[in-house]
């Protein structure tokens, strides 16, 4: 069996997303979304608890959250290779681990096929900036390239609240305060209302659990911040749908008034395999304007898809424009384009 130390040289030489340590099968490793394993051994539960030992060991961290409560959440670097993502868990009685590989440096944003229009929302000057997708759909990603653009575009102070930090940002223009939830700060909602008394211009949330932190954001948004977010859904309907079922009926009204005011932009992503054995982006992007306002204050989000794709002259685009954009490139191929689309037959009528 190869050392912990070994698996992470080997995962980051392959360009690797992420490196599994299960016990019953081999180490295996995420490259360009297949997962094969790294060489012919089988991790038995002993090993596995060595190798998530010394994971703890590098990132100086204790075990007791993950001994209390079987699983835990962090990140640790070892100078000169990458950043690393941690999820340990507990799985058949036996210790387990994920780990997401994360460069020093920020992406390329061009090279990662991120849409202009996109990086374009580092200029917002206030409000709320959604990225939304599902687990794994670059949302991270995504932020820290805007964050990255903001940073050497503008002169601000930048707070990001994240669980765990996975990319480091250097002051440049900007001064970056980094908070790691549970080492930095306890938990989101008091990170963020702590923040609010750091004279921030740009709060990055690294995600929206709750009416309370989701409140106190778009607070924070009325009052002339930026703020940028995550939301674990799939387009931008569900997203603003998403944040409005997280209140109570009786103050759901208010919260659509306060949304439509302060909602800028509203990004959802998704990852498509291309026809290279890699992965592109396809983003939905909708921009709020008069008519989507209204439709989401007068709770007529059945109409807010339709006006996306219809606001093209404004920045705008729909899923499927966006993955029959990359289909007409020559970047994906018929058939994925087809999987991946939120309707397929009408995408069918468009590729002819």
């Amino acid at each position: 069996m190869a050392g912990l130390m070994e698996y992470l040289q080997q995962a980051v030489a392959h360009e690797a997303s992420d490196l599994f340590l299960v016990a019953g099968g081999a180490a295996c490793e995420k490259v360009e979304g297949h997962i094969r394993p790294m060489d012919g051994e089988r991790l038995l539960p002993p090993e596995t608890e060595k190798l998530v030992s010394e994971i703890y060991t590098f990132a100086k961290r204790p075990m007791t959250q993950f001994l209390g409560k079987g699983d835990d959440d962090f990140s640790f670097s070892v100078p000169g290779l990458a950043r690393f993502r941690v999820n340990a868990y507990r799985q058949r009685g036996s210790m387990a681990a994920v780990i997401r590989i994360v460069s020093f440096d920020i992406p390329d944003w061009q090279e990662l096929g991120i849409p202009a229009g996109v990086m374009d929302l580092a200029d917002t000057q206030n409000g709320m900036v959604l990225v939304t997708g599902t687990a794994g759909s670059g949302k991270s990603t995504t932020q820290a390239c805007i964050i990255d653009r903001i940073n050497r575009t503008r002169d601000c102070h930048i707070v990001t609240l994240e669980d765990p930090i996975e990319f480091l940002h250097r002051h440049q223009k900007s001064i970056v305060s980094q908070r790691e939830i549970s080492i930095d700060t306890t938990d989101y909602l008091s990170a963020l209302r702590a923040c609010l008394r750091q004279a921030p211009d740009v709060i990055l949330l690294g995600e929206m659990r709750d009416a309370e932190t989701i409140h106190t954001a778009i607070t924070a948004a009325e009052t002339g911040h930026t703020i940028i977010a995550t939301l674990h859904t799939k387009g931008a309907v569900n997203a603003v749908n998403r944040i409005i079922d997280a209140f109570p009926s009786g103050q759901q009204a208010q919260v659509r008034t306060q949304l439509s005011s302060v909602l800028r932009t509203v990004v959802s992503q998704q990852l498509l395999p291309d026809t290279e054995g890699g992965l592109v982006p396809a983003c939905e992007i909708m921009h709020l304007n008069s008519a989507i306002r209204s439709m989401i204050r007068d709770n007529k989000g059945h109409q807010i898809d339709n006006a996306i794709a219809a606001g093209g002259s404004e920045g705008m685009i729909s899923m499927d424009q966006s993955i029959l954009a990359l289909y007409k490139a020559g970047k994906i191929t018929k058939e994925t384009a087809l999987e991946y689309a939120d309707h397929p037959e009408q995408l069918l009528r468009s590729l002819g």
